[in-house]
């Protein structure tokens, strides 16, 4: 505050001086200063969007009937995302599994099952009819005239699957394999594209990044053991971090966006356990959410970091997944980045006004997270990211970007 105090007062004192005609060098002309020459900033024009589609497909043995949903309406979310926001949208997809590991009782003892072909790996396209020749195809563009049904057999990854999902560690591992030299993912994140994650589940999150995995599971249909052994998983908040931190090759951050159909009640999307009897025995379930195998309490927290809408969220339970798909590919189209004009010395001063389409101002500051800053460095202008309570909507009215400084 002290420091703010003073920089106001050297505005103020530069002001004095060319109202009294003084000629001396203010500090917005001192060579590599730092200081904004104005108090209004004028951010870019939303432009076409970039952006690099990661699915993440639980493929335990409960998913058949909600792949099967998902793959319906795959046309709806393609069509969609090609012309989004009414702007022609350049995307590519890819899928991955919630399957990295499965730690649990067997016989007596724990025991922990890896997936190294999956485990963060994009999937092969499967052939379009059994026994059919690979088609070693991993990543689809935007471009290809069999886009969508290939989508769809893309998104149908069985029911093989580890039963302990951990979506969080798997796109995270993408991500870290698409950037590693030879690291299986080449080519699908792109210099200047944004991440879309799309987690579809019907369980909770159980994701820890380190190795070997401590939380195990059990055979107790009535027990949720990821959510006992909560303590022991990587907070949801550190791989929220990790994700914001991902860059591209050029060293400038990557917009990351995140969305999920998941394990989230149908009214409220609220994540509340349930333990009820059920065929014979006793299950756990998110309430309202009989289809659900476990509350999403991790799901639920990591959309919320990164839309305290949650318009980023729906629950697995719904009877058709088209609105939801509709409303992600939206989520694509939204550009969540201004570019400054000028220096910034402090993203203290920054204030954004985003007028909503109801006409109302949310006011959007570092401190309120409402966006984080990226400084300007080789060459490329300085930028804020909309995130949590200030994500930029289409219908958004005007974004104004104002400066704290001496009027």
């Amino acid at each position: 505050m002290f420091q703010r105090f003073l920089r106001a007062l050297v505005w103020v004192s530069a002001a004095a001086a060319v109202m009294h005609g003084c000629s001396c060098e203010g500090p917005t002309t001192i060579a590599n200063s730092k200081v904004p020459e104005h108090c209004e900033d004028s951010p870019q024009p939303l432009v076409a969007q970039k952006t690099d589609i990661l699915f993440v497909i639980d493929n335990s043995g409960s998913m058949k009937e909600e792949q099967e949903a998902v793959a319906k309406e795959l046309p709806a979310f393609v069509s969609e995302l090609k012309n989004g926001g009414g702007l022609d949208q350049d995307f590519q997809v890819g899928v991955v599994t919630t399957s990295v590991y499965e730690r649990g009782e067997l016989n007596g003892r724990i025991q922990t099952k890896t997936y190294p072909l999956q485990a963060g790996l994009l999937q092969e396209v499967p052939p379009a009819v059994d026994g059919g020749a690979p088609s070693g195809e991993k990543i689809l563009v935007q471009s290809d005239p069999g886009l969508i049904e290939k989508f769809s057999r893309l998104v149908k990854q069985g029911t093989a699957g580890s039963g302990q999902e951990t979506p969080f560690e798997a796109a995270r591992l993408a991500a870290e394999l698409a950037m590693a030299p030879d690291g299986g993912n080449s080519g699908f994140l792109r210099d200047g594209a944004r991440l879309l994650v799309v987690v579809v589940s019907d369980e909770d999150d159980c994701s820890e990044m380190h190795r070997p995995a401590v939380v195990a599971l059990g055979g107790d249909s009535s027990r949720d053991y990821c959510t006992e052994q909560s303590v022991s998983l990587t907070p949801v908040g550190e791989y929220y971090t990790a994700f914001q931190r991902l860059t591209d090759r050029t060293g400038a951050r990557r917009d990351i966006l995140w969305s999920a159909i998941a394990p989230v009640s149908l009214n409220g999307k609220q994540a509340q356990e349930v333990t009820e009897a059920f065929d014979g025995g006793v299950v756990t379930h998110n309430v309202d959410c009989p289809s659900s195998n476990g509350p999403g309490y991790r799901q639920r927290e990591m959309t919320y970091l990164f839309d305290n809408s949650l318009e980023n969220l729906a629950s697995i339970c719904s009877g058709s997944y088209r609105d939801t798909l509709v409303s992600i590919a939206r989520i694509a189209a939204e550009n969540q980045t201004v570019e400054l004009s000028q220096n910034i010395p402090d993203p203290g001063l920054i204030v954004i006004d985003l007028e909503r389409k109801n006409g109302s101002v949310q006011k959007c500051t570092v401190g309120n997270n409402g966006f984080t800053f990226e400084p300007a460095t080789n060459g490329r202008k300085a930028r804020v990211h909309f995130t949590g309570g200030c994500v930029h909507r289409l219908d958004d009215r005007t974004i104004q970007v104002r400066l704290l400084c001496a009027g």
